[in-house]
């Protein structure tokens, strides 16, 4: 029997920045299920598991993550929709605990380089690398760590009882993540997309990908993404990942007719409605530099 909510894959566990994103998207009333990696999000979808996949696929620091686009064309199922959601990290403690006891330091590498101003300011912690920051801060509740902090976010204090030691420690205040949702066909309603995710070959001659992009501004396409990966066995020849977005579908149809001609291996990805909504001033903020006092009560957002 398929569950009346809606079945959401994310990697990593609950209240991970991919449940985050899944939350802006769907709303809270999902079922979030579980995986240990990408490949498993999909796994799960195609295994009737899961009835949505949401899967990171770029970071305005870090870029695009390439291997994510493979997934989509190894699967085959469609992106239906897009979230952006704003990197906003944290200090995480359990209650009690005081910064001058810290020893450890713990979450996603990536997290940890995104903070690295901050903790120039403490070089006698020791920074240990994990999977995932969710996973670090429910760790800390678990085994009852005191010695031990994780950078994460806000929903994981909230689930994982914790403390928040110290808010917006990232060093951009401006970074995000594209997140894409992802559905098997059956669940692919369309509404009225005007934006596309395409992938295509071209040949390896002068000029023929300046006639596929020549196309999309004669239909007047704004083409928001462009995304080069090799070919697998094929050292000379790449396969472009291309974002379009437009105002009228007549245009975007016309643009597709056209390509053809000049693509080999063309496949639509997914066809969905851009993310519109626009980033708050308030998250661009640099929060006033405080001393570590311990807080009282969860810091809500």
């Amino acid at each position: 029997m398929k569950s009346e909510k809606p079945r959401v894959a994310i990697q990593g566990i609950r209240a991970s920045f991919h449940e985050e994103a899944a939350f802006k998207y769907f709303g809270e009333d999902i079922e979030t299920i579980e995986c240990n990696s990408f490949k498993q999000t999909f796994e799960a979808l195609q295994n009737k598991e899961a009835d949505y996949v949401v899967m990171a696929i770029e970071n305005s620091i870090a870029g695009s993550i390439l291997p994510n686009y493979t997934l989509m064309m190894s699967y085959g199922f469609p992106v239906v929709g897009e979230v952006y959601i704003p990197i906003q990290l944290h200090l995480l403690a359990l209650p009690g605990v005081k910064f001058e006891d810290v020893k450890y330091v713990t979450s996603h590498p990536i997290a940890i380089r995104q903070c690295v101003d901050f903790f120039d300011e403490y070089p006698h912690l020791q920074m240990v690398e994990s999977s995932d920051t969710a996973a670090c801060a429910k760790r800390i509740r678990e085994e009852q760590l005191t010695d031990t902090v994780a950078i994460a976010n806000t929903l994981a204090a909230n689930l994982y009882g914790l403390e928040v030691l110290e808010r917006r420690i990232e060093s951009n205040k401006r970074n995000f993540t594209r997140f894409l949702i992802i559905t098997n066909h059956e669940n692919n309603i369309k509404g009225t997309p005007n934006k596309a995710s395409l992938c295509f070959e071209v040949s390896n001659k002068v000029g023929s990908l300046a006639k596929v992009l020549n196309i999309f501004a004669e239909q007047n396409l704004n083409m928001s993404k462009i995304q080069s990966m090799p070919v697998l066995g094929k050292p000379t020849e790449y396969n472009f990942y291309v974002d379009v977005e437009w105002r009228e579908s007549r245009q975007y149809d016309n643009a597709i007719k056209q390509i053809l001609k000049y693509t080999h291996n063309f496949n639509i990805l997914g066809e969905y409605e851009k993310f519109e909504e626009q980033p708050s001033i308030d998250q661009f903020k640099k929060p006033e530099k405080r001393t570590y006092i311990k807080i009282k009560k969860l810091v809500k957002e």
